[in-house]
């Protein structure tokens, strides 16, 4: 894999503060765009779905440490295997490791993975939009930043974490373990298009399993149908979906039931049903809990066994920053995971979450070129105000 390998080639690494007045399609022949697209690529091509990140974090380690900065790696628990490692990794220059802004994205993907390839003027691969783009970019930008002298030590860190994809036991085990509490500013790498992201909506998942009572289908009314109980549920939950709670800022609640099972054969009235849900809320998930539980409750009753899943709680990010525009995000990231901490927040990165986890995931090569100077100047807001 090539990339940058010494700290002689820092001399590669010069982006304007911002380029959104040039022409990528001309500048992204230059060593130092070289070099963040080589860096993506060999991102890319190391397999890293959740729980299987320790080859990627190795090289990504061995990286930083190669530049001159300071690296730590932090092993993360495995939920698949408590034998296998996989690392989050920490990074700042020299010895001062209680850094005022952060940098973070997360280096895990969801399967199946699929290789790099280039058409025209998109990168295909795992894990290119979401989220191996922002990570190479905040490399980069890091050590643009570092070579111009715009940072010293103790201004800036790198953390790539693991198992965002999942359940976001990456940034949780940092949170509870780095040790650092000294953030003035935490700068999330997502896909956003670009833009700031204002905030996201949080998470709320749970089963719905029926018990009812099987018997022969030309005699229904001798057993309970679970699958007749449960379409009830479903519908009527799917009528409650717009008096859930909105937020003013992050709009309507919605649901999305993911997956549905029951019976076991057309002339028999089936005994078990359960159906899987995910709702993005808009505002309040204790009330949307209250809300769904009640439902459940009244169309169900003692039929009914609700079971509460993941969740993330909804997030409002810090955006007042000259130059970006701003939009709000429908998925969940690791933010909430991050802690209640006295910092703030900012949703940055480049490319279309329209195309994550998709069997075509792609990032536009001019938005991973332009994406490098939005982190720099969100670095130079965070420390500069």
């Amino acid at each position: 894999m090539d990339g940058i390998s010494s700290n002689e080639d820092l001399g590669d690494l010069n982006f304007e503060s911002d380029l959104s007045g040039l022409d990528p399609i001309q500048l992204f022949e230059a060593p130092h765009f070289r070099s963040l697209l080589s860096l993506h690529k060999d991102l890319i091509e190391i397999e890293s779905v959740s729980n299987g990140e320790a080859a990627v974090g190795d090289y990504l380690a061995d990286y930083l440490r190669n530049l001159g900065l300071t690296v730590e790696t932090q092993d993360a628990p495995n939920e698949n295997d408590e034998n296998y490692s996989r690392s989050n990794i920490y990074a700042y220059m020299g010895k001062k490791r209680d850094t005022r802004v952060l940098l973070t994205s997360h280096i895990d993907t969801v399967p199946p993975f699929f290789n790099y390839s280039v058409e025209g003027r998109r990168i295909y691969g795992r894990g290119a939009v979401d989220d191996k783009n922002c990570v190479s970019a905040q490399v980069i930008a890091f050590l643009d930043l570092w070579r111009a002298g715009d940072i010293i030590e103790g201004d800036l860190g790198l953390l790539f974490v693991v198992g965002e994809e999942n359940n976001g036991s990456g940034a949780r085990y940092a949170h509870e373990n780095l040790g650092v509490t000294s953030w003035e500013s935490v700068i999330f790498g997502e896909p956003t298009e670009r833009k700031l992201g204002l905030g996201h909506k949080g998470l709320l998942a749970g089963d719905i399993e029926v018990f009812g009572k099987a018997a022969h289908s030309g005699y229904p009314h001798l057993g309970i149908s679970a699958t007749d109980i449960l379409v009830n549920i479903l519908y009527n939950l799917k009528r409650q979906e717009k008096s859930l709670p909105q937020g003013e800022l992050l709009g309507n609640s919605t649901i999305n039931i993911g997956h549905i099972e029951g019976g076991v054969a057309l002339n028999v009235v089936p005994a078990y049903a359960k159906a899987s849900f995910a709702i993005r809320v808009g505002d309040d998930i204790e009330s949307t809990r209250t809300i769904v539980s009640d439902l459940v409750d009244k169309y169900g009753g003692e039929h009914t066994k609700l079971t509460w899943g993941h969740f993330l709680a909804v997030v409002q990010c810090d955006y007042e920053v000259p130059g970006f525009e701003t939009a709000v995000m429908a998925y969940g990231t690791d933010i909430p995971n991050f802690g209640p901490g006295d910092f703030k927040r900012y949703l940055y990165g480049s490319g279309t979450i329209h195309v994550a986890h998709s069997a075509t995931e792609y990032i536009e090569i001019d938005d991973l070129i332009l994406s490098v100077g939005g982190y720099k100047r969100l670095v130079g807001f965070s420390l500069n105000t």
